[in-house]
């Protein structure tokens, strides 16, 4: 069992940035893939990002690429999402999750085993 927490989300103007962390407990962290996910009122949720357990490889929405960085430290158990230039469209709840990494790492939401309670971001125009 692997128990993720998300923090640092907040209301942030148009243009702004934001560290997103998701601090994790319980069963090897090291040994799986981290993604992250939003979902907006009404909408899907969609993949943001992810990052291999090795860290070696980082995946990215095409929404965010240039804007966004995934990066995880194994000694402290952490998966950060910094996002720069938010704009209003990236407003939405954010969860992070953990897949097996004996699996392929994927952008699909239903193949994670673990969640995050989510952490809100609003971005203000």
């Amino acid at each position: 069992q692997v128990q993720l927490v998300e923090s640092g989300g907040g209301l942030v103007q148009a243009g702004g940035s934001l560290r997103l962390s998701c601090a994790a407990s319980g069963r090897t962290f090291s040994g799986y893939h981290m993604g992250w996910f939003r979902q907006a009122p009404g909408k899907e949720r969609e993949f943001v990002a992810a990052i291999t357990w090795s860290g070696g490889r980082t995946y990215y929405v095409d929404s965010v690429k240039g804007r966004v960085t995934i990066s995880r430290d194994i000694a402290k158990n952490t998966v950060y999402l910094q996002m720069n230039s938010l704009k209003p469209e990236d407003t939405a709840v954010y969860y992070c999750a953990a897949r097996r990494g004996t699996y392929s790492i994927t952008d699909n939401s239903e193949t994670y085993d673990y969640w995050g309670q989510g952490t809100q971001v609003t971005v203000s125009s």
